[in-house]
């Protein structure tokens, strides 16, 4: 029951923290650079369809991000956050070794393996996606069986 208790804490705290990275830098792409700003950025980057590229990056980190903090959809987000982040280090940080100040890669592998075990291990307990499930197997009659015993 702890054990059970800490994983699910573990996950809420792991779920917010990046969710909220990922929602600041998706409103950064969309409002604070602005979409233009975004694709000039992603143009010089070398990244292909420049502006389509960057409204995908913007409404991808934006509401997955959100996803991740409601515990909401979470195979469909982390994937796509992971693939967000895999088109970051391929067009943007691979070649420039590990450290963020050299423009290297740690922040988008760190980012990126999170969304990995956040997709792979979902919500957690205090979750949407678990709240939706448990209803589920209620309305199937499956926790009527268990409380009975």
């Amino acid at each position: 029951m702890i054990a059970t208790m800490a994983r699910d804490v573990a996950l809420l705290v792991a779920r917010i923290c990046v969710g909220a990275v990922f929602a600041a830098h998706g409103w950064q792409k969309l409002v604070t650079n602005g979409i233009d700003g975004t694709a000039a950025f992603f143009d010089q980057a070398g990244v292909p369809l420049p502006t389509v590229s960057a409204w995908a990056a913007a409404l991808i980190e934006l509401v997955a991000g959100g996803a991740l903090i409601l515990g909401l959809a979470m195979p469909v987000a982390g994937l796509l956050l992971v693939f967000d982040m895999l088109g970051a280090y391929l067009f943007v940080h691979a070649g420039n070794g590990l450290f963020l100040d050299q423009g290297g890669a740690e922040f988008v592998m760190t980012l990126g393996a999170a969304s990995l075990l956040l997709a792979v291990f979902g919500s957690g307990r205090f979750g949407i996606d678990h709240l939706l499930a448990s209803r589920a197997h209620g309305r199937h009659g499956h926790h009527r069986e268990h409380a009975m015993t």
